[in-house]
């Protein structure tokens, strides 16, 4: 009966007229939009919409069909499901009562899932079907069957993940089959207690089914996409997430995927702004399952495969303008209805066999949306012990932002969970849709798998409680009922103490802070940080060390990238293939990682300057990197000796100069980031000084061509002495308090002997300060001071001021407290 139903489909659907059945039940997503929202729910309104509305602007969506909420009332009606679902409903009083909420849950679900689907509906789903397979030249095509709840993807509200999503689902009976699990899943006990804890009355949702071509995302990759980050709420960088096979397995966290960010604005200006790319560790994949039953099967990536990112720069930087496009749509679209909606949350697949990039859903984030924008609240570690880093446990990838105490409680599986208390901090291997009721009594969420994207992760943001997740081994490290210290509070890295470490947490409105004499700056070491200090009130970064960067991001001495075949040792040899296996070559690696870093800290401030200072290593902390010991001196004392301005013009460190050079080049024309200014550290000459400003040349980087800046930094007293004649070679001077401290005074600062003499606030050196300024003042110079003195002592960042310094950039945590000094 089913194949002659569709001969005769095929037949009717090849007449001129392609004229479509009338149905009751069916809707194709080409001719849904948001205003369908009630009819077929949240999820196929969104896609209705994506494929009427932006196709033409490039978004790829796979055409499907929705079985609408008609078809829904239709099954339980025609069942007498109703009365039934309504009793049971009532016997939940308590949505903490874990046992009873399952217990519920099961009975509806399995009363659900044994009904008879009406011939009507059937006969509606099949037709449906078949027309979709014959769009696609199939005879019974690949789908996802997905449910779509009536309160589900709303500006206000998300229910990502709250009801059930099945994927290469193939033949009519199959797609009835997964309908009526899908219908079932509007009961789970997450589903259930999300409704109420978010007011919504239970009888009064319902629920339609999508049905949608599947993307072959089995043969490449798929992930997520966010229009801000989801950490900071910074609104202008795009973070996507990717990962080999189907994307359930970034959702369910089996994997830590692939992140890259891009930059809004430039983006939008026709640039190439990918300003993080992070490799992650891709071990498993979700593919097709060989006998359809699993529908789906979980293999292991190669190791060549896992090396690699499973997107190019070219499918980020077009996977990018598509959520770009999206979110001004539906950021328009929300307008009308008086919704306040400016950010995006995106699945996309791209498909292995057209090699093309697909949509496959678009919903508004809402941690974020509602968020107050002037309010800023501080979390900061105080330990009482000398060293904290004694007592760190583990690390991952930090949720949330906030520092929290709690005790561990180790859940292996949800039957372990009974009753979980306000102050425990659950550890866990990884949390599913299922755990969400437990999570919300929770104090924070620690799991061994998964990415800031998975569903621990994006239920804990909802949530408003901490995570930190893929730290490999917590249920190892952590003991049951050992107290803990989660803190969230240091950007993309988050960190577990044993103990109870104090903290301090601390609430400002930034529209109360006061505005000081001259601009204040901040100094930034970490990358990942950056989106999070810049919404502190300030005017800039006054300095980035290049050097921390290398340190912390690269590992490895650029000359060891330029010349590997010096490299003798093996283990070195294979630190450095593996480190940079993701990239065509060791040079590019490099280059692109470290303009990323930087990249990342300019469009974070963006337009507001940000001062980024070349490398200065000394000869010993270069000595330190991987493969340096074959390309460094030992020196007596490297404090005053191979380092800064020295190195950039020598035969033994230009050619890594030129790469560092390179980066910079791309961060300003590629990246389009042309608030980046340029610092050369340790000039002792005035020869230094033009050797170094004609090695900048070779490699493309001159002074004042599309804006360029180069700062000198002020830290020797040749430097202060000379500022006349080196203003001729750049456009301003950094005080480096430390190090023309050290040279004032004769002092190598990493002696412990003679520590005590170190004193910034010495007479010689208050002279030197003063010259200093009144020099470069004298002659229409900026400077400024970004050394570590004003952040220690505010009362000498108040005497600069008074006699005239133009900027003063200090340490992140020090910002608020000098600035409050100026609040009335």
């Amino acid at each position: 009966m089913q194949n002659v139903r569709y001969l005769i489909l095929l037949l009717f659907l090849s007449t001129p007229e392609q004229i479509k059945p009338e149905y009751t039940y069916i809707k194709s997503l080409d001719d849904v939009t948001l205003a369908d929202l009630p009819l077929v729910g949240g999820k196929n309104a969104s896609l209705g919409q994506m494929i009427n509305a932006l196709s033409a602007e490039g978004i790829r969506v796979p055409h499907g069909f929705a079985v609408t909420v008609n078809g829904y009332a239709r099954y339980i009606a025609y069942n007498n499901f109703a009365p039934q679902i309504a009793a049971l409903i009532n016997q939940i009083s308590d949505t903490n009562d874990l046992k009873n909420l399952k217990k519920i849950s099961t009975e509806i679900r399995e009363l659900i899932e044994n009904g008879e689907i009406p011939e009507d509906l059937s006969d509606e789903i099949e037709q449906a079907y078949q027309e979709l397979s014959l769009q696609y030249n199939e005879i019974a095509c690949d789908a996802a069957v997905r449910s779509s709840a009536t309160a589900e993807d709303l500006p206000d509200a998300s229910f990502a993940g709250q009801q059930d999503t099945y994927l290469h689902v193939q033949g009519i009976e199959d797609i009835l089959f997964y309908y009526k699990k899908c219908l079932a899943s509007l009961f789970t006990e997450r589903a259930i207690a999300y409704r109420k804890e978010q007011g919504f009355d239970q009888e009064d949702i319902a629920l339609s089914v999508g049905v949608q071509k599947m993307v072959r995302s089995d043969l490449a990759c798929a992930g997520v996409a966010f229009s801000l980050d989801t950490e900071s709420g910074f609104r202008d960088a795009i973070i996507i997430n990717g990962s080999y096979g189907l994307g359930e397995s970034i959702v369910q966290g089996a994997v830590t995927p692939d992140e890259y960010i891009v930059y809004k604005q430039t983006l939008s200006q026709g640039f190439a702004p990918i300003i993080k790319k992070q490799l992650g560790q891709k071990s498993t994949k979700i593919i097709y399952g060989n006998n359809r039953v699993p529908l789906t099967e979980t293999v292991s990536v190669s190791s060549e495969d896992q090396a690699h990112y499973c997107l190019s720069n070219e499918d980020v930087l077009e996977l990018s303008r598509m959520v770009m496009i999206i979110e001004n749509h539906y950021a328009q679209q929300y307008k009308k209805r008086n919704r306040n909606v400016t950010a995006m949350d995106i699945e996309w697949a791209k498909d292995g066999i057209d090699g093309k990039l697909y949509i496959v859903q678009a919903r508004p984030e809402t941690v974020h949306t509602s968020g107050q924008q002037n309010t800023l609240k501080l979390y900061t570690l105080q330990p009482d012990q000398s060293n904290v880093s004694d007592t760190l446990l583990v690390k991952g990838i930090s949720v949330g932002q906030q520092i929290v105490h709690g005790t561990a409680r180790i859940i292996n599986d949800l039957e372990d969970i009974e009753q979980i208390n306000a102050t425990d901090i659950i550890i866990t291997d990884m949390t599913n849709p299922d755990w969400v009721p437990a999570m919300k009594q929770a104090a924070g969420i620690i799991t061994n798998q998964g990415g800031r994207t998975c569903h621990a992760a994006i239920v804990s943001r909802e949530l408003g409680i901490p995570a930190i997740v893929g730290t490999q081994d917590a249920t190892e490290k952590i003991m049951q009922g050992q107290p803990l210290t989660l803190d969230c509070s240091n950007g993309a890295v988050g960190l577990v103490y044993d103990g109870l470490i104090p903290f301090t947490v601390t609430t400002l409105q930034l529209d109360n802070i006061g505005t000081p004499p001259v601009p204040i700056m901040v100094n930034i070491a970490d990358p990942d940080s950056a989106f999070k200090t810049s919404m502190l009130p300030t005017s800039g970064i006054g300095l980035v060390r290049l050097e921390f960067i290398i340190t912390n991001a690269l590992k490895i001495h650029p000359m060891a990238l330029l010349y590997p075949e010096i490299i003798t040792d093996p283990d070195i040899r294979e630190k450095i293939e593996s480190i940079t296996a993701a990239y065509p070559s060791k040079i590019e690696f490099f280059v692109e990682q470290l303009a990323c870093a930087v990249g990342m800290m300019a469009a974070a401030f963006y337009p507001r300057p940000i001062i980024v200072r070349f490398s200065d290593f000394k000869s010993n902390e270069y000595y330190n990197l991987i493969g340096g010991s074959y390309f460094e001196p030992i020196e007596e004392n490297p404090m005053i000796g191979f380092r800064g301005a020295s190195r950039y013009y020598h035969e033994r460190y230009k050619e890594a100069f030129a790469l560092e050079c390179q980066a910079m080049k791309i961060v300003r024309e590629r990246m389009g980031l042309t608030n980046v200014k340029l610092m050369i550290p340790f000039v002792r000459t005035l020869t230094e000084a033009q050797n170094v400003i004609e090695q900048m040349h070779l490699n493309g980087l001159d002074r004042g061509v599309n804006g360029l800046e180069v700062i000198m930094m002020c830290e020797l007293p040749s430097n202060v002495m000379l500022i006349k004649e080196f203003s001729q070679y750049f456009d301003g001077f950094s005080i480096g308090s430390n190090d023309l401290t050290q040279t004032t005074l004769g002092i190598d600062r990493d002696s412990a002997l003679i520590s005590p003499i170190f004193n910034e606030r010495d007479p010689a050196v208050i002279k030197m300060l003063t010259k200093a300024i009144q020099e470069a003042n004298e002659v229409g110079a900026y400077i400024g001071i970004c050394g570590q003195a004003p952040s220690d002592f505010p009362d000498l960042a108040q005497y600069l001021m008074d006699i005239g310094i133009n900027s003063v950039s200090l340490t992140p945590d020090t910002v608020i407290p000098f600035l409050m000094r100026y609040t009335q």
